[in-house]
Formats: C-alpha cells, sequence, structure tokens
C-alpha cells in the first residue's frame, strides 16, 4: 500500500508542476511534461539516468514490480494477472497472498468463452472493462490476453487463449487491446511463442516449420501488435528451435522488433530467463520472476558487471531502458488516463453478456431445451459444478472475487418460484491444488446412488459436470492425463440416463472432452467457464431469457487420436528427449479434420440455436479480382424460426487447384447478425485478396497464388450452406 501511496503523490506532483511550468513559473523537464511527444519524453529521461539507473528499469524489485528512478521522480511499474480478472495482491517477495480487504475483483469469463461469441464488440467491451478495474487498482501492465493456440485438447491452460484459429483470435484480440489500453494500461499479449502445452513446458524445445508459424501461431500475436498496438508482449517458457522464448534472436529481434516494427516492451514470463548474455542481446526488456534475490537477476549486477567489462554495449542497454522508459510514459506517468473502476454492477453485466453470448448449444434433440416451467414440476441440478466455485486454482489465473453466481443459484433465482429444484452432487473432486493432486471428499459410490435416486424422482435432469481448475485438468503447469471427463462423470450420466431419459448435460470447462454417452443425451451446452455471473447467464440460456448463440473456437474430436497433434505418437506430443515436432504442419484444428477427412464430435464454428436460419445463395460484385482488390460476398440470411436470435454466418476459403499444399477450407471473414422472428437481412462479408496468401518458405515472404478460390459460407465448418468461385489474377 504504501508504495502505491507514493506513485500517487509522485502523478500529483507531476501535475501540479506541470500546472506551473504552463504559467511559467518553473521549468519542466521534458520527460515529466506529458503535453510534449512521447518520443521526446523518454530522450529526455534516458539523457539523465546513471547505467546504474538504466538496468534498475530491467529487472523486478517486487513479485509484480519493476523499478522506476526515484531520484528523478520517475515512478515504478506495477503488473498483475490475469486474462479475465485482476488477481489479488500477493506479498512483496513471493506468490503468497496479500490478504487485503478491498481487493476482490469482477471476474470476466475466461477467454474460451469470449472467443466462442464470435463477436468483437464483446472483445472491445470485455477489454475494456478489465482494463477499467486494473487501472483502479493502480496497475500498469495486464498480463494478458492470451492467444496461443488451441493444438491439444489436453494442454491444461487452453481455458485462457481463443480458439484453434489463427484469423478468429486475431480479430477477437484486437479490440481486447485496444479497450484495455484505453484506460492507460499496458495489454501484455502471451505467450510469445509456440506455448501450446503445460507439460515440460519451461524445457521442451519446439520444432515447427516456417510456414506454419506464420500461418498459424503467429498471427494473432502480429495483429496484437500492428491491429492493437499492443504495448507489451510475455515471453514463453518453452524454447523454439533451441533458443528459449525468453531471449529467442528470431522471434524477438528478428520478427517482433524488426520486421513487425513493435514499439514495446518484451517482459520475460516468471522464472522464465535463463542467462544474462542471451537476455540481453536477443531481445528481453523485462526480467521478472527468477526464483533469487532482486538483485541476483540475469538482467541486474551480471548485466552492470558484463557492460562495465566491455562485453555488452551501453547501447544495448539504452534500447532496452528507452524501451521501459516509453512504456511507463504511455502508463502510469499518463496524467491524462481515466481514474478506472472496480467491480462493478456494468462490470457484472459486462461479464454476464459475454458469457451469454459465449454458451454452446451444442445438441438440443426433441423439446428438453429451452426449459418450460409450465410442464415440469421438478427439476433434479447433479453435479458438482453446479456449485463449484469456479474462478479459483487454476494457477496464475487464480481469482479472489466480490462474488460468483453459481448455476444452481442461477437456477434457483430464474425458476425456483415456479419449479422445485433439487441438488445432488452425484461426484466430487479434490480442492483446487497448483502442482499436486489432492483426494476428493466423500464417498464416490455414496455420492453417485444418492443422485441417481433424485433423477429417478424428477421430470428433468440438469447434469453439471466438465472440468475444473484442479491441478492436471484446466490448469498451469500440468497437461490433461486423460481425454474423458475425469472423477466417474461418464460412469454417472449412462446411470442417470438408466432411470431418466430427460438429461441435459452442461459442460463447464475450457477444453474438449470424449463424450462416449453422447447418443442418448438429448441436449448438450458448453457453457465454458462464465465467470462472476456464470450461473445467472447458463440459467437464462436454459430458459430462453437468452436464446443461444455461441460456436465453438475449437474442433471437439471423437477420440484423442483424432486430433492432430496426436495422430504422430510422442515425438508430436508430449515431445522426445525434449524435442517436440509439429509434424502435423499446418493442419491445426478443423483444417486436420476436413483435410483429413476425420470426423469430428462437434466441429469448429458449430453452435445451435433456438431458432432456425436459412442461408441465400452468395454473390459476389464481379468473378475477377486482382491482388490487391477486396472480395465482397453478399447473401440473405433469414430467421425462420420462432425466436429472435443471433447467427454467426462464417465464411470459408478453399484453393482446389492450389500448387502447394493448402487446407480443405479455412476461415476467412465472419460476422455475428441479430434476427427478429420472419427477418431477412443482407450479409456481406469483405475478404481482402491479400487474405488469400499463404506463406512461401522459397522466398521468406507472403504469396498469393493466382486461379480460382471457393467461398464457401456456412454456420460451421462442417455445415456448409453454399459456394461461389472467384478467381485471382
Amino acid at each position: 500500500m504504501k508504495k502505491i501511496l507514493i506513485t500517487a503523490l509522485t502523478v500529483a506532483l507531476l501535475v501540479a508542476c506541470a500546472s506551473l511550468h504552463a504559467s511559467g513559473q518553473v521549468a519542466l523537464p521534458l520527460y515529466a511534461d506529458d503535453t510534449r511527444p512521447v518520443e521526446e519524453r523518454v530522450e529526455d529521461a534516458l539523457a539523465r539516468l546513471t547505467l546504474e539507473e538504466k538496468i534498475a528499469l530491467l529487472h523486478g524489485q517486487a513479485t509484480f514490480s519493476s523499478a522506476g528512478v526515484p531520484r528523478l521522480g520517475i515512478p515504478e511499474l506495477w503488473m498483475s494477472d490475469g486474462p479475465h480478472g485482476v488477481r489479488a495482491e500477493v506479498a512483496w517477495s513471493s506468490f503468497a497472498e496479500a490478504h487485503w480487504t478491498n481487493d476482490s475483483c469482477t471476474a470476466f469469463p475466461a477467454l474460451t468463452a469470449l472467443a466462442a461469441t464470435f463477436n468483437p464488440d464483446m472483445a472491445y467491451l470485455y477489454g475494456k472493462a478489465i482494463g477499467e478495474e486494473a487501472r483502479y487498482r493502480k496497475k500498469d501492465v495486464l498480463l494478458g490476453p492470451g492467444v496461443n493456440i488451441y493444438r491439444t485438447p489436453l494442454n491444461g491452460r487452453n481455458f485462457e487463449y481463443m480458439g484453434e484459429d489463427p484469423y478468429l483470435a486475431s480479430v477477437m484480440v484486437v479490440p481486447y487491446v485496444r479497450g484495455v489500453q484505453e484506460n492507460g494500461v499496458a495489454a501484455c499479449v502471451k505467450h510469445f511463442a509456440l506455448n501450446n502445452q503445460e507439460e515440460a513446458r519451461t524445457s521442451v524445445d519446439v520444432r515447427v516449420n516456417e510456414r506454419a508459424l506464420r500461418e498459424i501461431y503467429l498471427p494473432a500475436f502480429h495483429a496484437a501488435v500492428t491491429g492493437g498496438n499492443a504495448w507489451a508482449i510475455m515471453g514463453a517458457y518453452n524454447r523454439h528451435a533451441g533458443e528459449y522464448c525468453c531471449h529467442n534472436e528470431r522471434l524477438l529481434q528478428q520478427i517482433l522488433k524488426q520486421e513487425w516494427g513493435f514499439t514495446g516492451v518484451v517482459i520475460s514470463d516468471w522464472g522464465g530467463t535463463h542467462d544474462t548474455h542471451e537476455a540481453a542481446l536477443k531481445g528481453l526488456d523485462i526480467e521478472m520472476g527468477t526464483r533469487k534475490p532482486f538483485t541476483a537477476y540475469y538482467l541486474a549486477d551480471s548485466l552492470l558487471a558484463a557492460v562495465r567489462r566491455g562485453e555488452i554495449d551501453e547501447k544495448v542497454i539504452d534500447e532496452k531502458a528507452r524501451r521501459v522508459l516509453r512504456l511507463i510514459t504511455r502508463t502510469v506517468m499518463n496524467t491524462r488516463r481515466p481514474w478506472g473502476s472496480f467491480a462493478t454492477s456494468e462490470h457484472a453485466e459486462t461479464g454476464r453478456r459475454v458469457a451469454e453470448e459465449g454458451i454452446v448449444l451444442l445438441k438440443n434433440d426433441g423439446a428438453l431445451l429451452p426449459i418450460d416451467p409450465s410442464r415440469i414440476k421438478t427439476i433434479a441440478v447433479i453435479g458438482e459444478n453446479a456449485t463449484r466455485r469456479l474462478t479459483i486454482g487454476g494457477g496464475s489465473s487464480e481469482l479472489k472475487v466480490k462474488r460468483e453466481i453459481s448455476p444452481l443459484e442461477g437456477l434457483r433465482e430464474r425458476l425456483g418460484g415456479r419449479v422445485k429444484i433439487v441438488h445432488a452432487a452425484g461426484y466430487a473432486s479434490g480442492p483446487p491444488a497448483y502442482g499436486r493432486v489432492l483426494p476428493a471428499p466423500g464417498n464416490a459410490d455414496a455420492l453417485r446412488e444418492e443422485a441417481v435416486k433424485v433423477a429417478a424422482n424428477a421430470e428433468l435432469v440438469l447434469f453439471f459436470g466438465g472440468l475444473n481448475k484442479n491441478y492436471r485438468q484446466d490448469s498451469e503447469e500440468g497437461d490433461r492425463l486423460d481425454y474423458n471427463l475425469p472423477f466417474g462423470q461418464d460412469r454417472l450420466i449412462e446411470e442417470l440416463l438408466a432411470v431418466n431419459k430427460n438429461v441435459v448435460v452442461v459442460l463447464l470447462s475450457g477444453n474438449a472432452v470424449a463424450m462416449p454417452w453422447i447418443r442418448r443425451v438429448p441436449a448438450i451446452v458448453q457453457a465454458w467457464y462464465g465467470g462472476s455471473e456464470a450461473g445467472n447467464a447458463i440459467a437464462r440460456v436454459l430458459d430462453g431469457t437468452v436464446n443461444p448463440s455461441g460456436k465453438l473456437p475449437f474442433t471437439f474430436p471423437v477420440r484423442l487420436e483424432d486430433n492432430a497433434a496426436h495422430a504422430f505418437g510422442t515425438t508430436a506430443y508430449p515431445g522426445e528427449n525434449g524435442v517436440e515436432s509439429y509434424l502435423e504442419d499446418i493442419l491445426v484444428g478443423y483444417r486436420w479434420h476436413d483435410t483429413r477427412r476425420v470426423p469430428p464430435l462437434f466441429a469448429f464454428g458449430h453452435g445451435l440455436s433456438y431458432t432456425t436460419f436459412e442461408y441465400g445463395k452468395p454473390s459476389t460484385d464481379k468473378k475477377t479480382y486482382a491482388r490487391d482488390e477486396v472480395i465482397r460476398v453478399r447473401f440473405a440470411l433469414r430467421n425462420n424460426g420462432k425466436m429472435a436470435g443471433s447467427e454467426v454466418a462464417q465464411l470459408y476459403v478453399s484453393a482446389p487447384g492450389a500448387l502447394v499444399p493448402r487446407p480443405a477450407k479455412e476461415l476467412k471473414a465472419f460476422t455475428k447478425v441479430a434476427l427478429q422472428t420472419g427477418e431477412t437481412r443482407e450479409v456481406i462479408l469483405e475478404i481482402p485478396a491479400s487474405r488469400l496468401a499463404y506463406w512461401d518458405e522459397t522466398t521468406s515472404g507472403w504469396k498469393i497464388e493466382p486461379g480460382k478460390y471457393t467461398l464457401q459460407t456456412g454456420s460451421s465448418s462442417r455445415d456448409i450452406k453454399h459456394r461461389v468461385t472467384v478467381t485471382i489474377l
């Protein structure tokens, strides 16, 4: 608290000095006058620093803080996890909770839920709201969002990311970053790059060809930098081509800073730095989390000694200090940034809206959903996830929340006055355990038997299962060990079906799961981790107040071995002898399933509604386009059902005559369209011809191959409605 008060006083003094300077009463240094251009202020400040002060800027001084320059009144930087909420305060030099009483935040839905909205407007509202919370808590850097690609359903951190498709992630990350940074808080986009598993994450050496790197794993980062103007990037724990990603010449220097023109700061993941000279010379700017005294960090005393010995040029230090000063100027020394707000009703509403739009109706045979209370007297709510807190656990994304509405609470609030609701846990897992497995409380057989009895006496069963934030589930530092549901849930679902055929399965998770019972379950809902308002959002979708409109941001394979990363054995996942080869190349997710004709359980982009939509035949402005033109695809979309609803109209492109291997189809445009009952609207999707390029490894650049391209409109990668062909000259 003392540090934050000092920072606030510093800013107040700067504002006062600026006023005096404007009136001619005092000469204010350029670096402290935020009416001057940022670069002038940065260069002025840099010229005033000693070597020791420059180096002090480059490493942590606390668990989540890096130093300023007290002599000159330049304040320190304060950082915070995470991607879907501002983490509780921790101790100065450890991750132990500080036990403040005023740091209970809003938990926003996990980023898989945001991606499932397929709605950039929701991404902006999300970023703006979480940025306001970070600003209120006096955080200068928010460690998120995460845009690593969903490669395997075993990855413990998939719930923190935006799915398997690079175009979808690119479209969604830009407004998120802009929303955060409007508050004068830097978005730190992570984890750059190829951090696609938690297994051996701090050591595995990822080998991937340049084309797959460019087409699949880098686009979302590129969009965040060039489209979102992200002020910070976090390096990844893993290695790529033999070098750690937190100091990787190819990724950080050549691609990020030189090729993309990134002007921000590269921050290490906590403990991701391994060598002084490597870190200094290969792109790292701020080192965080190294587990030794702060002065013993690689970019601390040992770096100072290396410069004094002439091993590292001071110009290298200047460039790093320049970037850090630029970040300080953009954030904590920006006296015009708003004050922010924290855990407000407006933020809760934003979270609920995102959760509602992200919920995916996977299956709805019969008339179970939406729930009609006039036809049902008793609902059995089964499953631990109906009541379990899902904002705790998971690693660095764990949150201390102001409130968290469970599904059971949400259902009782909306339906409790009209329907009898009975709950039975049915199964139980241990409490959240980061880094270890704790035994489940209670007797599994007794819990299951009680749930079956409750289900037998109800007209409708709502089973709330899935995963949770325990280690080896959706959690940092360890991948899942099994594709099936844990804690005997598959057996429980089968036994529930044996006594009651009206079972709705609601999955709360950030990952795909196997569904051996799928043919017998009439309705399935993917509800993700919905944050503070999860229960209200789920209840409003189940009772039809909200018509579901979410779409899957990744493919659900039938079996684990149907996933591309698992089709090549341990060489491709989790790696052998410390090396992992991405042998599936560019065929990640639906690209693999559609190209290799491997039927998915549920396709990328899939999501049903309580209404029905009709797609008209598409047309284009013309049939032939130059490489610098924009293709406009037009078609009618009609709501033929009895409810207002929204549909995500998707456009996929294939190049059947391509001379190089191309996926069967790739998402290249989408839009979310809200339609009233009976309403028809013209949809226009634009595709710059440049979006059809592939990475040519022979020329090390993007290339648009001339020829015919098939444009396919549909509601998922497997539900294609119509096609139209154009030619690129």
